[in-house]
Protein backbone atom coordinates (compact mmCIF):
# COMPACT_ATOMS: atom_id res chain seq x y z
CA UNK A 1 0.00 0.00 0.00
CA UNK A 2 3.00 2.29 -0.37
CA UNK A 3 1.41 3.94 -3.41
CA UNK A 4 -1.26 5.38 -1.12
CA UNK A 5 0.21 8.64 0.09
CA UNK A 6 -1.98 10.01 2.88
CA UNK A 7 -1.19 13.66 2.25
CA UNK A 8 -1.84 13.37 -1.48
CA UNK A 9 -5.14 11.60 -0.87
CA UNK A 10 -6.21 14.23 1.63
CA UNK A 11 -5.45 16.97 -0.88
CA UNK A 12 -7.43 15.05 -3.51
CA UNK A 13 -10.24 14.61 -1.01
CA UNK A 14 -10.26 18.36 -0.39
CA UNK A 15 -10.34 19.17 -4.11
CA UNK A 16 -13.21 16.75 -4.69
CA UNK A 17 -15.08 18.05 -1.63
CA UNK A 18 -14.74 21.66 -2.83
CA UNK A 19 -15.93 20.69 -6.30
CA UNK A 20 -18.90 18.72 -4.98
CA UNK A 21 -19.78 21.48 -2.51
CA UNK A 22 -19.80 24.07 -5.29
CA UNK A 23 -21.83 21.89 -7.64
CA UNK A 24 -24.24 20.74 -4.96
CA UNK A 25 -24.79 24.24 -3.58
CA UNK A 26 -25.25 26.10 -6.85
CA UNK A 27 -26.93 23.36 -8.89
CA UNK A 28 -29.02 21.49 -6.29
CA UNK A 29 -29.52 23.59 -3.16
CA UNK A 30 -30.10 26.90 -4.94
CA UNK A 31 -32.76 25.25 -7.07
CA UNK A 32 -34.47 22.96 -4.56
CA UNK A 33 -33.85 24.79 -1.24
CA UNK A 34 -34.61 21.48 0.46
CA UNK A 35 -33.66 20.99 4.10
CA UNK A 36 -31.86 17.78 3.29
CA UNK A 37 -29.64 19.40 0.64
CA UNK A 38 -28.80 22.19 3.10
CA UNK A 39 -27.57 19.65 5.66
CA UNK A 40 -25.50 17.88 3.00
CA UNK A 41 -23.85 21.18 2.05
CA UNK A 42 -22.99 21.69 5.73
CA UNK A 43 -21.60 18.15 5.95
CA UNK A 44 -19.42 18.64 2.85
CA UNK A 45 -18.07 21.90 4.26
CA UNK A 46 -17.23 20.23 7.58
CA UNK A 47 -15.57 17.24 5.88
CA UNK A 48 -13.52 19.67 3.82
CA UNK A 49 -12.46 21.64 6.90
CA UNK A 50 -11.58 18.45 8.78
CA UNK A 51 -9.46 17.14 5.91
CA UNK A 52 -7.68 20.52 5.69
CA UNK A 53 -6.87 20.41 9.41
CA UNK A 54 -5.30 16.96 9.05
CA UNK A 55 -2.85 18.34 6.46
CA UNK A 56 -1.03 19.92 9.40
CA UNK A 57 -0.40 16.52 10.98
CA UNK A 58 3.31 16.10 11.63
CA UNK A 59 3.92 19.82 11.94
CA UNK A 60 4.16 22.04 14.99
CA UNK A 61 0.46 22.83 14.49
CA UNK A 62 -0.82 19.28 14.95
CA UNK A 63 -1.43 20.01 18.64
CA UNK A 64 -4.57 21.93 17.68
CA UNK A 65 -5.07 20.70 14.11
CA UNK A 66 -5.65 17.01 14.84
CA UNK A 67 -8.22 17.58 17.63
CA UNK A 68 -9.95 20.14 15.41
CA UNK A 69 -9.98 17.71 12.49
CA UNK A 70 -11.47 14.97 14.67
CA UNK A 71 -14.23 17.27 15.94
CA UNK A 72 -15.02 18.67 12.47
CA UNK A 73 -15.35 15.20 10.91
CA UNK A 74 -17.60 14.00 13.73
CA UNK A 75 -19.70 17.15 13.30
CA UNK A 76 -19.90 16.40 9.58
CA UNK A 77 -21.13 12.87 10.29
CA UNK A 78 -23.66 14.32 12.75
CA UNK A 79 -24.87 16.65 9.98
CA UNK A 80 -25.40 13.66 7.69
CA UNK A 81 -27.56 12.12 10.41
CA UNK A 82 -29.44 15.38 10.99
CA UNK A 83 -30.23 15.66 7.29
CA UNK A 84 -31.44 12.06 7.11
CA UNK A 85 -33.66 12.66 10.12
CA UNK A 86 -35.42 15.60 8.42
CA UNK A 87 -36.79 13.20 5.80
CA UNK A 88 -39.10 11.65 8.39
CA UNK A 89 -39.52 14.18 11.18
CA UNK A 90 -38.05 17.34 12.65
CA UNK A 91 -34.28 17.56 12.83
CA UNK A 92 -32.45 16.69 16.05
CA UNK A 93 -31.93 19.18 18.85
CA UNK A 94 -28.71 21.25 18.68
CA UNK A 95 -27.25 19.50 21.72
CA UNK A 96 -27.73 16.13 20.04
CA UNK A 97 -25.63 17.31 17.12
CA UNK A 98 -22.95 19.12 19.12
CA UNK A 99 -22.44 16.74 22.06
CA UNK A 100 -20.43 14.16 20.08
CA UNK A 101 -18.05 16.66 18.45
CA UNK A 102 -17.58 18.46 21.79
CA UNK A 103 -16.66 15.24 23.62
CA UNK A 104 -14.34 14.26 20.75
CA UNK A 105 -12.59 17.64 20.91
CA UNK A 106 -12.10 17.54 24.68
CA UNK A 107 -10.78 13.96 24.71
CA UNK A 108 -8.46 14.68 21.76
CA UNK A 109 -7.04 17.78 23.45
CA UNK A 110 -6.38 15.84 26.66
CA UNK A 111 -4.68 12.94 24.85
CA UNK A 112 -1.29 14.58 24.16
CA UNK A 113 -2.06 15.79 20.62
CA UNK A 114 1.39 17.39 20.22
CA UNK A 115 3.08 13.98 20.19
CA UNK A 116 0.19 11.55 19.68
CA UNK A 117 -0.94 11.48 16.04
CA UNK A 118 -4.01 9.48 17.08
CA UNK A 119 -5.06 11.59 20.07
CA UNK A 120 -8.68 10.84 20.93
CA UNK A 121 -8.72 8.07 18.32
CA UNK A 122 -11.08 5.60 20.04
CA UNK A 123 -13.66 8.31 20.82
CA UNK A 124 -13.38 9.80 17.32
CA UNK A 125 -13.89 6.41 15.63
CA UNK A 126 -16.78 5.52 17.95
CA UNK A 127 -18.71 8.73 17.22
CA UNK A 128 -18.11 8.46 13.46
CA UNK A 129 -19.54 4.94 13.57
CA UNK A 130 -22.47 6.04 15.73
CA UNK A 131 -23.60 9.00 13.60
CA UNK A 132 -23.19 7.15 10.29
CA UNK A 133 -25.16 4.21 11.69
CA UNK A 134 -27.91 6.57 12.87
CA UNK A 135 -28.03 8.16 9.41
CA UNK A 136 -28.33 4.71 7.82
CA UNK A 137 -31.16 3.77 10.21
CA UNK A 138 -33.03 6.99 9.45
CA UNK A 139 -32.73 6.42 5.70
CA UNK A 140 -33.94 2.82 5.99
CA UNK A 141 -36.95 4.07 7.98
CA UNK A 142 -38.04 6.45 5.20
CA UNK A 143 -41.12 5.13 3.43
CA UNK A 144 -40.32 3.30 0.23
CA UNK A 145 -42.81 5.44 -1.68
CA UNK A 146 -40.97 8.60 -0.63
CA UNK A 147 -37.74 7.96 -2.49
CA UNK A 148 -36.20 5.64 -5.03
CA UNK A 149 -32.62 6.26 -3.91
CA UNK A 150 -32.95 6.14 -0.13
CA UNK A 151 -31.95 2.44 -0.05
CA UNK A 152 -28.65 3.07 -1.84
CA UNK A 153 -27.90 5.97 0.52
CA UNK A 154 -28.81 3.88 3.55
CA UNK A 155 -26.57 1.08 2.31
CA UNK A 156 -23.63 3.45 1.70
CA UNK A 157 -24.01 4.99 5.16
CA UNK A 158 -24.33 1.55 6.73
CA UNK A 159 -21.22 0.21 4.99
CA UNK A 160 -19.18 3.24 6.06
CA UNK A 161 -20.49 2.85 9.63
CA UNK A 162 -19.47 -0.83 9.56
CA UNK A 163 -16.02 0.16 8.30
CA UNK A 164 -15.59 2.62 11.17
CA UNK A 165 -16.82 -0.02 13.61
CA UNK A 166 -14.12 -2.41 12.37
CA UNK A 167 -11.55 0.40 12.58
CA UNK A 168 -12.58 1.07 16.17
CA UNK A 169 -12.39 -2.60 17.17
CA UNK A 170 -8.98 -3.16 15.59
CA UNK A 171 -7.73 0.14 17.06
CA UNK A 172 -8.79 -0.96 20.56
CA UNK A 173 -7.31 -4.46 20.14
CA UNK A 174 -3.93 -3.72 18.56
CA UNK A 175 -3.56 0.06 18.33
CA UNK A 176 -2.85 2.28 15.30
CA UNK A 177 0.55 0.65 14.68
CA UNK A 178 -0.79 -2.90 14.59
CA UNK A 179 -0.39 -4.88 11.33
CA UNK A 180 -4.14 -5.28 10.71
CA UNK A 181 -4.87 -1.62 11.33
CA UNK A 182 -2.00 -0.45 9.11
CA UNK A 183 -2.94 -2.89 6.33
CA UNK A 184 -6.68 -2.26 6.21
CA UNK A 185 -7.71 0.73 8.31
CA UNK A 186 -5.04 3.42 8.27
CA UNK A 187 -5.76 7.02 7.27
CA UNK A 188 -4.82 6.60 3.60
CA UNK A 189 -7.20 3.72 3.00
CA UNK A 190 -9.99 5.45 4.91
CA UNK A 191 -9.51 8.65 2.90
CA UNK A 192 -9.65 6.71 -0.38
CA UNK A 193 -12.81 4.82 0.61
CA UNK A 194 -14.48 7.99 1.87
CA UNK A 195 -13.50 9.82 -1.32
CA UNK A 196 -15.15 7.23 -3.54
CA UNK A 197 -18.29 7.10 -1.41
CA UNK A 198 -18.44 10.90 -1.28
CA UNK A 199 -18.67 11.13 -5.06
CA UNK A 200 -21.26 8.34 -5.36
CA UNK A 201 -23.36 9.57 -2.46
CA UNK A 202 -23.40 13.20 -3.63
CA UNK A 203 -25.16 12.28 -6.86
CA UNK A 204 -27.69 10.22 -4.90
CA UNK A 205 -28.12 13.16 -2.52
CA UNK A 206 -28.97 15.41 -5.46
CA UNK A 207 -31.62 12.95 -6.64
CA UNK A 208 -33.03 12.64 -3.12
CA UNK A 209 -33.19 16.42 -2.74
CA UNK A 210 -35.19 16.66 -5.95
CA UNK A 211 -37.53 13.94 -4.68
CA UNK A 212 -37.91 15.81 -1.39
CA UNK A 213 -38.96 18.99 -3.21
CA UNK A 214 -41.46 16.99 -5.26
CA UNK A 215 -42.90 15.51 -2.07
CA UNK A 216 -43.12 18.95 -0.44
CA UNK A 217 -44.92 20.41 -3.45
CA UNK A 218 -47.36 17.49 -3.46
CA UNK A 219 -47.95 17.94 0.27
CA UNK A 220 -48.66 21.65 -0.14
CA UNK A 221 -51.06 20.91 -2.98
CA UNK A 222 -53.07 18.39 -0.98
CA UNK A 223 -52.96 19.77 2.59
CA UNK A 224 -54.82 22.58 4.30
CA UNK A 225 -52.34 25.18 5.57
CA UNK A 226 -54.22 25.94 8.79
CA UNK A 227 -55.11 22.49 10.10
CA UNK A 228 -52.66 20.22 8.30
CA UNK A 229 -55.58 18.03 7.19
CA UNK A 230 -56.27 17.07 3.61
CA UNK A 231 -57.74 19.95 1.64
CA UNK A 232 -60.83 19.46 -0.47
CA UNK A 233 -59.12 18.34 -3.71
CA UNK A 234 -56.66 16.17 -1.78
CA UNK A 235 -59.47 14.46 0.12
CA UNK A 236 -61.51 13.85 -3.01
CA UNK A 237 -58.57 12.24 -4.84
CA UNK A 238 -57.84 9.81 -2.00
CA UNK A 239 -61.53 9.19 -1.29
CA UNK A 240 -62.12 8.03 -4.86
CA UNK A 241 -59.41 5.38 -4.46
CA UNK A 242 -60.76 4.35 -1.06
CA UNK A 243 -64.31 4.03 -2.42
CA UNK A 244 -63.03 1.72 -5.13
CA UNK A 245 -61.27 -0.40 -2.51
CA UNK A 246 -64.40 -0.57 -0.35
CA UNK A 247 -66.51 -1.51 -3.34
CA UNK A 248 -64.10 -4.21 -4.53
CA UNK A 249 -63.66 -5.72 -1.06
CA UNK A 250 -67.36 -5.33 -0.20
CA UNK A 251 -66.55 -3.98 3.25
CA UNK A 252 -68.66 -1.31 4.95
CA UNK A 253 -67.69 2.31 5.25
CA UNK A 254 -69.13 5.67 6.19
CA UNK A 255 -68.61 9.27 5.15
CA UNK A 256 -69.16 12.00 7.72
CA UNK A 257 -69.64 15.72 7.22
CA UNK A 258 -69.04 17.75 10.39
CA UNK A 259 -69.94 21.40 10.93
CA UNK A 260 -69.04 23.51 13.98
CA UNK A 261 -72.22 25.02 15.41
CA UNK A 262 -72.43 28.83 15.63
CA UNK A 263 -68.81 29.16 14.55
CA UNK A 264 -69.44 32.68 13.24
CA UNK A 265 -70.13 33.75 16.81
CA UNK A 266 -66.60 32.72 17.82
CA UNK A 267 -65.10 34.83 15.03
CA UNK A 268 -67.33 37.81 15.74
CA UNK A 269 -66.79 37.72 19.51
CA UNK A 270 -63.17 36.67 19.91
CA UNK A 271 -61.64 37.36 16.49
CA UNK A 272 -60.51 35.25 13.56
CA UNK A 273 -57.30 34.22 15.29
CA UNK A 274 -59.37 32.52 18.01
CA UNK A 275 -61.51 30.94 15.30
CA UNK A 276 -58.39 29.50 13.67
CA UNK A 277 -57.35 27.95 16.99
CA UNK A 278 -60.80 26.36 17.32
CA UNK A 279 -60.52 24.86 13.84
CA UNK A 280 -57.10 23.47 14.69
CA UNK A 281 -58.42 22.01 17.94
CA UNK A 282 -61.24 20.23 16.12
CA UNK A 283 -58.80 18.91 13.51
CA UNK A 284 -56.65 17.55 16.35
CA UNK A 285 -59.70 15.92 17.92
CA UNK A 286 -60.51 14.17 14.64
CA UNK A 287 -56.97 12.95 14.03
CA UNK A 288 -56.62 11.86 17.65
CA UNK A 289 -59.81 9.78 17.46
CA UNK A 290 -59.89 8.06 14.06
CA UNK A 291 -57.38 5.53 12.78
CA UNK A 292 -54.36 6.62 10.78
CA UNK A 293 -55.79 4.76 7.78
CA UNK A 294 -59.01 6.84 7.80
CA UNK A 295 -59.21 10.04 5.76
CA UNK A 296 -59.83 13.40 7.42
CA UNK A 297 -60.11 16.64 5.47
CA UNK A 298 -61.19 20.23 5.79
CA UNK A 299 -64.06 20.57 3.36
CA UNK A 300 -64.24 24.34 3.59
CA UNK A 301 -64.69 26.99 6.28
CA UNK A 302 -65.78 25.28 9.47
CA UNK A 303 -66.89 22.10 7.69
CA UNK A 304 -64.87 18.89 7.86
CA UNK A 305 -65.18 15.53 6.14
CA UNK A 306 -64.18 12.08 7.41
CA UNK A 307 -64.09 8.80 5.51
CA UNK A 308 -64.20 5.77 7.82
CA UNK A 309 -63.31 2.42 6.28
CA UNK A 310 -64.76 -0.72 7.83
CA UNK A 311 -67.32 1.21 9.90
CA UNK A 312 -71.06 1.14 9.28
CA UNK A 313 -73.32 4.10 10.09
CA UNK A 314 -73.88 3.07 13.70
CA UNK A 315 -70.17 2.65 14.32
CA UNK A 316 -69.53 6.01 12.62
CA UNK A 317 -72.03 7.66 14.96
CA UNK A 318 -70.13 6.28 17.94
CA UNK A 319 -66.83 7.55 16.53
CA UNK A 320 -68.09 11.10 15.98
CA UNK A 321 -69.38 11.03 19.55
CA UNK A 322 -65.80 10.35 20.66
CA UNK A 323 -64.57 13.20 18.46
CA UNK A 324 -67.02 15.60 20.10
CA UNK A 325 -66.08 14.40 23.58
CA UNK A 326 -62.38 14.95 22.84
CA UNK A 327 -63.08 18.36 21.29
CA UNK A 328 -65.11 19.42 24.32
CA UNK A 329 -61.98 19.04 26.47
CA UNK A 330 -60.10 21.69 24.47
CA UNK A 331 -59.27 24.91 26.28
CA UNK A 332 -58.65 28.35 24.79
CA UNK A 333 -56.80 31.34 26.17
CA UNK A 334 -59.86 33.56 25.75
CA UNK A 335 -61.72 31.33 28.20
CA UNK A 336 -64.68 30.30 26.01
CA UNK A 337 -65.90 26.74 25.64
CA UNK A 338 -65.55 24.84 22.36
CA UNK A 339 -68.63 25.05 20.14
CA UNK A 340 -70.77 21.99 19.66
CA UNK A 341 -70.66 20.02 16.42
CA UNK A 342 -73.32 18.66 14.07
CA UNK A 343 -72.71 15.61 11.90
CA UNK A 344 -74.26 14.10 8.80
CA UNK A 345 -73.44 10.44 8.13
CA UNK A 346 -73.74 8.58 4.82
CA UNK A 347 -73.30 4.82 4.69
CA UNK A 348 -71.01 3.34 2.03
CA UNK A 349 -71.46 -0.18 0.67
CA UNK A 350 -70.65 -2.21 -2.41
CA UNK A 351 -73.08 -0.24 -4.55
CA UNK A 352 -71.64 3.17 -3.61
CA UNK A 353 -69.87 4.40 -6.72
CA UNK A 354 -70.31 8.14 -6.90
CA UNK A 355 -68.57 10.30 -4.29
CA UNK A 356 -70.78 13.24 -5.16
CA UNK A 357 -73.92 11.27 -4.33
CA UNK A 358 -72.46 10.09 -1.01
CA UNK A 359 -71.48 13.64 -0.11
CA UNK A 360 -74.97 14.84 -1.01
CA UNK A 361 -76.47 12.21 1.31
CA UNK A 362 -74.18 13.26 4.15
CA UNK A 363 -74.92 16.93 3.48
CA UNK A 364 -78.68 16.31 3.63
CA UNK A 365 -78.21 14.47 6.93
CA UNK A 366 -76.09 17.36 8.24
CA UNK A 367 -78.81 19.84 7.28
CA UNK A 368 -81.30 17.72 9.18
CA UNK A 369 -79.03 17.66 12.23
CA UNK A 370 -78.87 21.45 12.10
CA UNK A 371 -82.63 21.80 11.74
CA UNK A 372 -83.21 19.46 14.70
CA UNK A 373 -81.30 21.77 17.02
CA UNK A 374 -77.63 21.05 16.25
CA UNK A 375 -75.14 19.21 18.49
CA UNK A 376 -76.11 15.79 17.15
CA UNK A 377 -75.39 13.21 14.46
CA UNK A 378 -77.96 12.16 11.85
CA UNK A 379 -77.62 9.15 9.57
CA UNK A 380 -78.58 9.70 5.93
CA UNK A 381 -81.26 7.62 4.32
CA UNK A 382 -79.01 6.37 1.49
CA UNK A 383 -75.30 6.35 0.78
CA UNK A 384 -75.36 4.58 -2.52
CA UNK A 385 -76.40 5.55 -6.00
CA UNK A 386 -74.82 5.74 -9.45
Amino acid sequence: MEFLDTTTLRVAFGVVAVTLLGLFYFVTFQRTRSVYSAWWCVALLLFLAGAAAYLLDGTVHQQWANPSGNALLVLGAASVWAGARTLRTDGPQPWQILAGPAVTLVVSVLDNPATNDWSGGPVFLAFMCLFLALASAELWAVKRSYSRVRQSLALASGLLAAFYLCRWIVFIVEGPDGPTFVAYFDSAITTLITLVLLVVVSFSMAALSNEQVTQDLHLRATRDDLTGLLNRPGFHDLAMNELKRIRDSRTPGALVLADLDHFKTVNDTYGHAAGDVVLQAFADACVGTVRSTDLVGRHGGEEFVILLSGADSNRAEGIVGQVSARFALASFSEGFKPPTVSYGIAAIDGSSKDLGTILATADAALYEAKSLGRNRAVQGSSGGGD
